[in-house]
């Protein structure tokens, strides 16, 4: 059907920018030149279905026009966003990059205006994650986190999220590597925004841990250690070697050769803000999240098979680290029983061997007290036999006797006595470094089994010492109250007392008559405390018990016990505050839930002198002595200079010719006879 206008109708028609705005403001009034755009949309679909690989301006703009006034007409364009998803879901592969970006904006305007439901557009981007195309990639990605956000902003949309989840599932094991990739980083970054935190979300990315793509693989295992999800590699590429770390110096220097450009510059600031980046996460301290770990439904089956994996897998050395790491984490923070984990590990402990400071790491997270002596025994024979030995140099011995320290405090039990009292004689050690390390490993002892140690080595007995009972294997102690909450009371009559000695001090200051001195009780002048008789520990345990029982702490109690507590195992009164200097491994040091690298690399050494520091001390010996000089020097400093002097600072123009006859002068006789002869057969040659 064709319908005649008139000309200012045609220029309205063909300029499809002005006709949108007057759309918007007065809907009715353009209904007829709308009619006209929608009716032509019919014809060219059908031409573009001809050859949906060709690029089509007409249709790109009538989609774009159609979007943006759908709001105004939604009655008549109900029917539009399932012909846009139709060619979408139909021809999506074969579309021409430019076309294709236009219909998914033009779904994406429509969904944000409400005229199109969540599932069946989310679940179309899902499938579009197929295209080779990253930059549509990219688009759909953030779009996707964005309008899940929106969703689940004021309340959970439980129906959408399950059946969104399940749809990812089957996502997840597509045959499209790139797909399957990119649907696993929408997962990851829906949970690291609090949007799906849930176990189900969770138990999904283990079964992909199991993936035999590595670029997927990689990213499951990054999302459960806790990684940076910045520090993933998203290109598609299958190169996956990583570029040599240069710092920012390297950079500047490489920068300063080649031909200035504009590409040049921005290349540049990428990889000094890339430098910067990484020089801050080194700096950073390491964190670990356990929750993601600790929402996985099976722990135990989940370890075996991913070790299972792990023995017969061909990938590289840094996955296999990958997924050792996330082994001993699991066995660390679920307490496992993995014994086959142990001699797998052992095989890699020794010093020539790459990150070996990681692997003592996952030795010591794999440790708890339910693990059976007998297989970490193995592992810290492994460690003395390739690491302390007097062969191995100081930093050598000093990481291994902190991977020992690190298992011990973690697992007591596991170590012998005789291994221990061998390990205890490098406290004597010339080396810092080792001495250090050895004296922490004594501390760890004389908290949990002092009767291990030589009676030299135990320290002095303190209060808690005689309070502390020593645990056999899968044994733990349990308490009918809390352990020093007879100390509270004390402490609120001593503060009482200091309320009431500083009002009466306030009150003598304002009588003017009064100018005497007061005694003030300082629990600081008592003489050291008497030992504990059986029955004062009687009446403190019953009085902890009642304090217990009738009274609700707070975060200040607590506070106040642990550092009662903490005086108790130094031996001290608990108003007296110890200037002792806590080493690493001191049993009143507090230790997190999982250990640090850090810990393992804690190598007591004398730092060297950084660029600053040495300028310095070089100034410093150059204070009072005279200016450094070669050869004889004048006696008066203001003294006319010589013609030798002078001349070192003419131009060498003025003075080549100087030069050239001093060279002559200064010929030694047998450049004179080959000058001569040079001369004499040149002269023969002309003369012929």
């Amino acid at each position: 059907m064709s319908r005649e206008i008139d000309d200012p109708h045609k220029r309205l028609l063909t300029n499809l920018l002005q006709l949108q705005n007057l759309i918007k403001r007065d809907p009715d009034s353009y209904k007829e030149e709308f009619m006209w755009k929608w009716d032509s949309l019919e014809d060219c679909l059908h031409v573009f279905k001809m050859n949906p690989g060709s690029y089509s301006k007409e249709l790109d703009d009538l989609v774009s026009f159609l979007a943006q006034v759908s709001h105004c007409y939604s009655e008549e364009l109900k029917d539009f966003p399932e012909k846009i998803r139709e060619i979408l879901q139909s021809h999506a592969t074969v579309l021409e990059p430019t076309m294709r970006m236009s219909f998914v904006k033009a779904l994406i305007m429509l969904r944000n205006k409400g005229l199109i439901e969540a599932t069946s557009i989310l679940e179309l981007f899902f499938r579009l994650f197929r295209c080779q195309d990253k930059l549509l990639r990219k688009t759909i990605f953030n779009y996707i986190v964005h309008d899940i956000r929106n969703i689940n902003a004021k309340h959970k949309n439980v129906r959408l999220n399950t059946t969104l989840q399940n749809f990812m599932y089957t996502m997840l094991r597509d045959n499209n590597a790139v797909a399957a990739k990119m649907s696993l980083d929408v997962m990851i970054e829906l949970y690291r925004r609090n949007i799906w935190k849930d176990a189900k979300t969770v138990n999904v990315i283990v079964t992909v841990c199991f993936s035999k793509v590595t670029k997927i693989l990689v990213a499951a295992l990054k999302f459960f250690l806790g990684r940076d999800p910045t520090e993933e590699d998203n290109s598609d590429s299958e190169d996956e070697k990583q570029a040599p770390q240069k710092s920012t110096k390297e950079i500047m220097l490489a920068h300063r050769v080649g031909k200035k450009s504009r590409k040049r510059q921005k290349k540049l600031d990428r990889a000094l803000q890339m430098a910067k980046k990484r020089k801050k996460n080194k700096e950073k301290a390491e964190v670990f999240d356990t929750t993601a770990l600790r929402l996985i439904h099976d722990p135990q089956g989940f370890s075996e098979k991913l070790l299972s994996q792990l023995e017969r897998t061909t990938e590289r050395f840094e996955v296999k680290l990958m997924m050792m790491d996330l082994i001993s984490r699991l066995v660390g923070v679920h307490q496992l029983l993995l014994e086959n984990f142990y001699p797998f590990l052992k095989r890699f402990l020794q010093p020539h061997q790459k990150e070996v400071t990681k692997l003592l790491l996952y030795a010591a997270q794999a440790s708890h007290e339910l693990v059976p002596p007998e297989d970490l025994e193995q592992v810290l024979k492994t460690i003395a036999d390739n690491f302390i030995t007097e062969r191995n140099s100081s930093e050598v011995m000093a990481v291994g006797l902190n991977s020992v320290r690190e298992i011990c405090s973690r697992c007591p039990l596991a170590i012998s006595e005789a291994l221990l009292q061998d390990l205890v004689q490098y406290k004597t050690h010339k080396d810092k470094a080792v001495m250090m390390a050895a004296r922490s490993l004594i501390q760890v002892y004389r908290h949990s089994n002092p009767e291990l140690l030589h009676k030299k080595d135990r320290g002095k007995p303190t209060e808690a010492t005689k309070e502390r009972k020593i645990l056999g294997y899968g044994e733990s102690e349990t308490h009918e109250f809390i352990p020093g909450a007879d100390i509270l009371l004390k402490m609120d009559q001593q503060e009482q007392e200091q309320e009431e000695w500083e009002s009466a001090s306030e009150d003598e200051d304002m009588d003017d008559d009064s100018d005497g001195w007061i005694d003030v009780h300082h629990s600081s002048d008592e003489e050291e405390e008497k030992e504990v008789t059986p029955q004062e520990a009687e009446d403190r345990k019953k009085l902890a018990q009642e304090v217990s029982s009738t009274r609700i702490m707070t975060q200040e109690d607590f506070r106040r016990l642990q550092q009662s507590q903490l005086a108790k195992e130094a031996g001290i009164k608990t108003n007296v505050k110890s200037r002792k200097r806590k080493r690493p491994g001191d049993a009143s040091q507090d230790r997190g839930e999982m250990p640090s690298l850090g810990d393992i690399e804690n190598v007591h050494k004398k730092r060297a002198h950084d660029r600053d520091s040495r300028l310095s001390t070089v100034m410093a010996g150059r204070e009072g002595r005279g200016k450094f000089s070669v050869g004889q020097q004048r006696m008066n400093p203001h003294a006319s200079t010589t013609n030798k002097e002078k001349k070192k600072n003419k131009a060498f123009m003025m003075i080549k010719h100087n030069v050239r006859i001093k060279e002559k002068k200064k010929r030694s006789f047998r450049d004179k006879q080959i000058a001569l002869r040079n001369s004499l057969l040149k002269q023969q040659k002309k003369k012929k």
